[in-house]
């Protein structure tokens, strides 16, 4: 975490109450992915809930707020975590391996992923966690101080406050960083298009090959997450791929095949695919962690369906 006195420790976040009130509210950063309602409320346009918004409410992400019928983000240039992690961390294994990161995260998510181990800011609003006052310019700055050659935006969701990863992303380039992504891939087609010159590398977490579990356990759908995954692939994006396999929920071997039969004739067999042990967190206390011989079992599936780099994670 970067402390006020310029110097970075261990990763933590702040909690805490930080209310804001109406005239800071009114200072927000606009969004630019909505429409505005004949009611005085708003429809946000960034991602497949389209969430309609009366004024002084938030959407599924809590941090984009209908103020006197604009839509603002109430996390613009407001991180409540930042580090500097290792690239493998992300997890990205074959993009520039060695080198350090500076990462980056702000309140929110458009997900309700019941296994989500950072509810504790993915899942929070804006007011319950404190924040640094960090504009674009000065993340690009903190970052070249500290001699880290990339910038990643992760810990949370990254494309709610995408308003914000945009214009750093962009100066980050001008300055000759390179941009990571670490997303759940749920998003609308034209403010990834957006986004997408600006980043360099992804890691994906393609959560499950299955629709169902995508609505029962995260609130979202799967073709939606694919659609990403082929926009960042057309755009000359680096893709890793993480899954977590949660037993009962995703760990079905015909399954998995299918998911890594989809990449295989997607021409994202070169893509790495990290499978990643789950532990109990957040709403599935109850689940029990995952086999290593079930991972190891996925892993063997992975590469008889054609895919070339595969690991294991939090092993």
């Amino acid at each position: 975490m970067w402390a006020p006195n310029g110097k970075f420790h261990f990763f933590v976040y702040f909690c805490g109450m930080n209310t804001m009130n109406d005239k800071q509210r009114a200072e927000m950063h606009a969004c630019r992915y909505y429409v505005r309602l004949g009611d005085g409320g708003v429809e946000c346009r960034l991602c497949p809930h389209h969430c309609r918004i009366g004024d002084g409410k938030t959407g599924v992400c809590r941090s984009r707020r209908n103020h006197h019928g604009t839509l603002v983000s109430e996390v613009y240039a407001k991180p409540c975590a930042l580090a500097i992690d290792p690239v493998e961390k992300k997890p990205l294994y074959h993009f520039h391996p060695g080198t350090t990161c500076l990462s980056i995260a702000c309140t929110g998510c458009n997900f309700r992923c019941l296994n989500c181990q950072n509810h504790d800011i993915s899942q929070a609003s804006p007011d319950d966690v404190r924040h640094y006052d960090l504009s674009p310019e000065a993340v690009v700055k903190l970052c070249l101080e500290h001699l880290c050659p990339g910038i990643a935006y992760t810990y949370t969701e990254p494309l709610t406050y995408i308003e914000y990863v945009t214009d750093t992303a962009r100066l980050a380039h001008e300055a000759g960083l390179w941009n990571i992504l670490v997303t759940a891939g749920y998003v609308c087609q034209e403010p990834l298009a957006d986004l997408l010159p600006f980043i360099d590398a992804a890691n994906i977490d393609l959560k499950s090959f299955s629709d169902d579990t995508y609505r029962r356990v995260c609130g979202g759908s799967l073709h939606t997450v694919l659609d990403t995954i082929l926009a960042m692939r057309d755009a000359g994006v680096w893709v890793e791929l993480t899954n977590l396999v949660i037993p009962g929920v995703n760990d079905d071997m015909e399954m998995i095949g299918r998911m890594c039969r989809w990449l295989v004739d997607n021409g994202l067999d070169g893509a790495p695919l990290h499978f990643s042990r789950f532990f109990p967190h957040h709403k599935m206390r109850d689940v029990p962690p995952t086999p290593l011989r079930t991972l190891r079992q996925a892993r063997l599936v992975a590469q008889e369906q054609g895919m070339r780099h595969v690991y294991l994670g939090n092993v």
